[in-house]
C-alpha cells in the first residue's frame, strides 16, 4: 500500500515539474545494503551490442554508493549502432540507473571514448546531471592527482589506422557473439559465467605484448604531465601496476571481465570483480526493472 502511495506522489510531482516520476520513487523495502565508496569508475559498458552484460553492471550499480561515478568511455557503442540498432531493456535499465545516481546527488562524470567519439563535440556541457568531457581530474583522499581518460588516444592502431581498428572491431564481435552462444549452454547447466573472449585474448602472445605496451604509454603519458597516476579503460584488462613512481589503473570492462575501479572511504583504490563476487550469477534482464525501481 505504502508504495503504491509513493508511486503516486512521484507521478503527481512528475507532472508538475517534469522530472521522471522513477528518479523519486525510493528503493524497494528490504534491499541490500549498498556498500558506500568516495570514488567509482566503470568504463567499456557497450551498451547496444549483444556482448554488453547490461544485467550485471545494472546489479552491481544497484548495490553501491559513491560521491562521484566516472563513466571513463565506451559507454553507448556508436560503432555498432551505426551498422543495426540493437537496444534492449535491460541496455534502457543502465542508463535509467545511472541518472538516478545523478539525481541523488552523485557527481557523473561521462569522459567519452572511441566507441562514443560523437559524444566529444559536446565535451563541457551536460545532459540529465551527467557531465560530458575528453579528459578529467580526479584528486584522492590522500591527495594524489590522478588523470582519468578512456585512452584510446595511447593506441596505435585506433590513432594512426582506423580501418585497422574497425576489421579488429569485427573480429573481436564474432569472439563476443561465440562468447554469448557459450554462456547460455552454461546457464542450461546451471554454471556461472565464465568469459571466453577474455581467456583467449589473455592466451594470445601478440594481444599480451599489445597490452604491456599500451600500459606503459599510457603511464609515460601520466608521468610527462607530472601526474601521480592515471585511470583508463579502452583495452578491457582490469589492472593496477606501478611505473616509475606513479600508478596505473585500468578499471577493466562490462563486456568480459564485470570490473569497476572504486576509491573507499578511507582513499584506498583497488578493483571490483564483480563476477568473482557475485559467483558469475546475477539477476536476468527480466528482473532488471524492478531490481532498479
Amino acid at each position: 500500500m505504502r508504495d503504491n502511495v509513493d508511486t503516486l506522489l512521484a507521478r503527481e510531482a512528475e507532472r508538475r515539474s517534469g522530472i521522471p516520476a522513477w528518479l523519486d520513487i525510493p528503493e524497494p523495502k528490504g534491499f541490500r545494503p549498498k556498500r558506500k565508496y568516495r570514488t567509482i569508475w566503470i568504463s567499456d559498458i557497450h551498451l547496444g551490442t549483444r556482448g554488453c552484460n547490461a544485467a550485471m553492471l545494472v546489479d552491481f550499480l544497484s548495490a553501491v554508493e559513491c560521491e562521484t561515478l566516472y563513466l571513463v568511455g565506451d559507454i553507448v557503442d556508436g560503432w555498432r549502432l551505426r551498422k543495426g540498432w540493437y537496444w534492449p531493456d535491460a541496455h534502457n535499465e543502465v542508463v535509467r540507473r545511472i541518472l538516478k545516481m545523478a539525481h541523488r546527488g552523485t557527481r557523473v562524470i561521462f569522459i567519452a571514448g572511441n566507441h562514443d567519439e560523437m559524444l566529444r563535440d559536446y565535451a563541457g556541457l551536460s545532459f540529465g546531471g551527467v557531465e560530458l568531457a575528453l579528459e578529467s581530474v580526479h584528486t584522492t583522499l590522500d591527495g594524489r592527482r590522478l588523470l582519468v581518460t578512456h585512452g584510446d588516444a595511447f593506441d596505435g592502431v585506433v590513432l594512426y589506422a582506423r580501418w585497422l581498428a574497425f576489421l579488429g572491431d569485427k573480429a573481436y564481435g564474432l569472439l563476443l557473439r561465440a562468447n554469448i552462444v557459450f554462456n547460455a549452454v552454461r546457464r542450461r547447466f546451471k554454471m556461472p559465467y565464465w568469459s571466453l573472449s577474455a581467456y583467449m585474448k589473455k592466451k594470445v602472445k601478440n594481444a599480451v605484448q599489445y597490452i604491456g605496451s599500451y600500459e606503459e604509454a599510457v603511464a609515460n603519458e601520466a608521468i610527462s604531465r607530472g601526474f601521480d597516476g592515471v585511470v583508463c579503460g579502452h583495452i578491457h584488462c582490469a589492472e593496477i601496476r606501478e611505473f616509475g613512481g606513479i600508478t596505473y589503473y585500468n578499471d577493466g570492462d562490462w563486456v568480459e571481465s564485470c570490473t569497476a575501479l572504486a576509491e573507499d572511504l578511507t582513499g584506498n583504490l583497488a578493483i571490483i570483480d564483480w563476477i568473482a563476487e557475485t559467483g558469475g550469477h546475477t539477476v536476468m534482464p527480466e528482473a532488471l526493472a524492478e531490481a532498479s525501481a
